[in-house]
């Protein structure tokens, strides 16, 4: 298929120095400790793996609802990825996925099926194996 890239680099120390992040043909995103760990405006790193699961998920999806015969008309979904301290370090112990989709025709089982068979299938969740990924997947009225 294809390679997708991207790149960081960082300035200074660990408390004053400041990052960016850049995704390959995607806008720079700039991140510091205060973004990641402060609540301070700017992104970090969690974010944008939320925003890629978010992403995938969405379009694989669709994907697996139009093979079922449905097509969906929207999906929404968004991430809440938990970056939690785990000895002397930090790790991204799960990440809770929630969907909404509007599907003409659908019926929830169906639709909880595919959703969950989604969460295990797209590639940016097999890359995130070692995460706890929660999934409150909603057919939209």
């Amino acid at each position: 298929m294809g390679i997708s890239k991207g790149s960081a680099q960082w300035n200074g120390g660990f408390k004053d120095g400041k990052g960016s992040m850049k995704p390959g043909h995607a806008a720079e995103v700039l991140f510091s400790v205060g973004t990641r760990f402060e609540g301070q405006q700017g992104s970090n790193p969690e974010e944008l793996i939320g925003a890629a699961l978010s992403g995938c998920f969405s379009m694989a999806l669709s994907v697996g609802l139009e093979k079922a015969g449905l097509k969906p008309t929207r999906i929404q979904t968004n991430a809440d990825v938990h970056l939690d301290k785990q000895g002397d370090g930090f790790a991204i112990t799960t990440i809770d996925l929630v969907t909404e989709a509007t599907i003409p025709g659908a019926n929830d089982a169906q639709f909880q099926k595919i959703a969950e068979e989604t969460k295990k299938g797209c590639p940016v969740s097999k890359a995130l194996g070692g995460v706890n990924i929660t999934l409150k997947a909603k057919l939209a009225t």
